[in-house]
This record gives C-alpha cells, structure tokens and sequence, in this order.
C-alpha cells in the first residue's frame, strides 16, 4: 500500500516510489544517510554485528542494495531482498520523511561535519563516470519497457574549490548541495526520541570506533560474543577496508579509479582546503538551513 504521507523525492537517476515494491519484515534496518556521510562504513559495521565475520558472504553492495537507484529493473532489489535470509540491512539516500515507516524497523543514520562531507563529495563527483552510470539507467529502462534518454551532458564544474564549495553551499538540487544534506538529517533529527531510531556522528565513529560499534549493537539488539569484538573492530577500520575495497565499494564499473572511492576516511580535513573566506560564508549560510541544536551536533561544536 502506497503512504500517501510520504513526501516523494525524484531525481535523475533515483526514484523513492520503490520502496512501495519492498515488503518490509521484522528486525529490517534502514540506513538513510545523506551521501557523503558515512554510508558505507555504516554499511559495513552492520554486515560485521549481523554475520559476526570480517569474512562476509558476499560483497557489501549485494548484502546491502539500494531501492531507490534507477540503474537497476525495478524488479531486482524487491527480488534481492526477498531473497536474503540474514537480518536485512538496506542502503537508502531517500530522508525519513520519504521512507515507509515501521515500528518493526530501525531507522540509522549518520552525520558529518557539512565542510568534510563537501570535501568527500568533491572527490567523489570528479571520480564518477557519469556516461556508465547513464548507459545503466537506460538499459535498465529497457528491461522495465521504458525508453529513457541518456543523461544530458553535464558542463564542467568550476576550477576552483572555493568556487565548487560555494556552489554545493547554496545548490538547490536533492542529494548534492548542502540544504539538502542538512534537510536529509533533520527529518532524522526531529525522529531521533523513537526508539527505532538511531542516530550516529562520523567523528565519533573516528574517534571512539569500537565504543561506537558496542552502543550501535545494543541499538539493534545485536549480542556480540566478548571474544569476537578485535576481528569486527578491526574489519571496519579504514585500513581494513581499504585492503578489501573490491568487496566494499559500491557500483563497481562507475568509478574513474576505484582505488579513490574510500578517500582518506578522517574528519577535519576542510581546515587544509577550505580558506578564511570560504568558512565566513559556510557560517552565514548553514546558519539558514538548521536549527542551533542539529548544527551543534553535526559540527560538534565546531565553528
């Protein structure tokens, strides 16, 4: 049954209406992230507290899939999700009000200081080929019996990282420019008393990583035996994950080089790309887009 209370996001290559095809079950954990957050680390730590192996069954992005995206028939997640019998862990860019809620489902999201997330972003919009990304939309329109007409060319972006910066600060496009991002994590935000919500923050993860996993399994009423906790720990650190980026990287076959696509992995590091001026505006402008509360969180009191 459609929610009419959900609010629809659409976009060039994803769509929010499929998760009306996803029949939702008990224990179901939805990752609704904004990109750039944090995705797929968080991706990862729940594929180690629920296999309890870093040897996983199968690479991340088949464990994991996400309805949303239009490269695939609209047939093929639904399929794959109702052909997995482990506790189901579900990728999603798609913010909470857009999603279908249950109480049998946890809801986990993570934030990220905006200035590190753009700084991600860049690197990850100058890594995408977007000509593979089109050709796999369209071919999967052609499985669905749509006709669908390749992505427009796209102009280059601005030499300048100060430029780029201040054009994701105020762009207006779902997914990639800031207000949607901060948007993305207050619907989370104005959730986060429900006890199926859970709600976690990147530099945390950095600075406190098994304390992180231990509080997130509790969360999910995960038992972790005591001596399994070193190998979950160890697998889900960047280094670790780096060493297995074939098995961890979602979209193989989009990336100019797959060996960027899990970048540096720390936070703080708009401080060496980001000048003076570019933080007075940053500072102007976020001051819009939230409240005082979810921006003292997201920056961790950060200025």
């Amino acid at each position: 049954m459609v929610d009419l209370t959900r609010k629809l996001y659409q976009g060039p290559f994803f769509d929010n209406t499929r998760w009306d095809d996803v029949v939702l079950r008990q224990g179901d954990i939805i990752i609704t992230t904004p990109p750039k957050s944090g995705t797929t680390w968080t991706q990862m730590i729940c594929a180690l507290l629920i296999f309890q192996t870093a040897d996983l069954p199968k690479p991340l992005d088949d464990l994991s899939p996400w309805p949303d995206y239009l490269v695939y028939p609209r047939a093929h997640v639904p399929t794959v999700l109702a052909g997995q019998r482990h506790r189901r862990f579900i990728k999603t860019h798609t913010p909470m009000d857009g999603l279908p809620y249950d109480e049998r489902v946890s809801y986990l999201s993570v934030g990220r200081d905006p200035r590190d997330a753009f700084v991600s972003y860049d690197n990850h919009m100058a890594n995408m080929d977007l000509g593979a990304i089109s050709r796999r939309y369209v071919a999967a329109g052609r499985v669905d019996g749509i006709e669908r007409s390749p992505f427009p060319a796209v102009p280059p972006p601005p030499g300048s990282i100060h430029d780029r910066f201040r054009l994701w600060v105020d762009s207006p496009a779902f997914m990639f420019g800031m207000p949607a991002y901060l948007a993305h994590l207050d619907t989370v935000w104005q959730e986060r008393d429900r006890p199926n919500v859970i709600l976690m923050h990147y530099q945390r993860l950095k600075d406190d990583l098994e304390g992180s996993m231990r509080a997130l399994a509790a969360g999910l009423e995960i038992d972790v035996p005591e001596r399994k906790w070193p190998e979950l720990v160890e697998a889900a650190t960047f280094g670790a994950m780096k060493r297995h980026e074939t098995d961890v990287i979602p979209d193989r076959g989009i990336w100019r080089d797959e060996s960027r696509f899990l970048n540096k992995g720390t936070y703080g590091q708009w401080r060496s790309v980001l000048d003076d001026e570019d933080v007075a505006y940053y500072r102007e402008r976020v001051a819009t887009m939230a409240g005082p509360e979810l921006l003292d969180w997201v920056q961790q009191g950060i200025r």
